[in-house]
């Protein structure tokens, strides 16, 4: 198994309608949104060997029982593990702006899931045309019956602290926040 990392992806421009949709705002006016903080994407993933069988997910190096990601994985003899984010820079900006103008943070938080989610999609299209395959619909922690502590399981994987600057605190929440960890059925 070998960790691959990716960086600086091209992301697209920033989608101001999914900005607003993240932040719940009934507003079409996106003249308001803040400037992107600066992104620093970073991927780093491998591949796994997959058999699932009566919801547990066997990767080899670990198992995982959850009914929705065997839904999921069904049929895949190998996933794609992954972790991604776009940087720090959107932490410190939330936390400027939460004691600013907490309505700012908001923007701000919800223009950083716009980017990560932008930086997952462009991850699984490049794996994709990379690799002459077909992922499944990406599935996370904390995700139906997928439990959080999977996170461990993917942490000492991948150990995104040294590869890409994720950490994982004891909450097993990520920092930075705009982070993601996912598992990607290969077809």
């Amino acid at each position: 198994m070998t960790v691959r990392i990716t960086r600086n992806l091209a992301l697209p421009p920033v989608s101001k309608g999914e900005v607003l949709r993240y932040a719940a705002s009934p507003c079409t006016d996106d003249t308001a949104l803040p400037k992107c903080p600066d992104v620093a994407s970073a991927v780093c993933y491998t591949t796994l060997s997959v058999s699932v069988s009566d919801g547990v997910c066997d990767f080899g190096f670990f198992k995982i029982r959850s009914q929705n990601l065997a839904k999921n994985l069904a049929g895949c003899k190998k996933a794609v593990v992954f972790a991604a984010t776009v940087g720090i820079d959107f932490d410190r900006e939330i936390a400027k702006y939460t004691r600013l103008s907490p309505s700012r943070a908001l923007l701000v938080s919800a223009m950083g899931t716009e980017r990560v989610e932008a930086l997952c999609d462009m991850f699984v299209k490049e794996f994709e045309e990379n690799n002459s395959v077909k992922l499944r619909p990406r599935f996370s922690p904390g995700y139906g019956d997928l439990p959080l502590e999977a996170q461990r399981d993917i942490f000492s994987l991948l150990d995104p602290a040294k590869n890409v600057g994720i950490t994982l605190g004891a909450s097993l929440l990520m920092t930075p926040t705009k982070s993601v960890t996912a598992f990607a059925g290969i077809e």
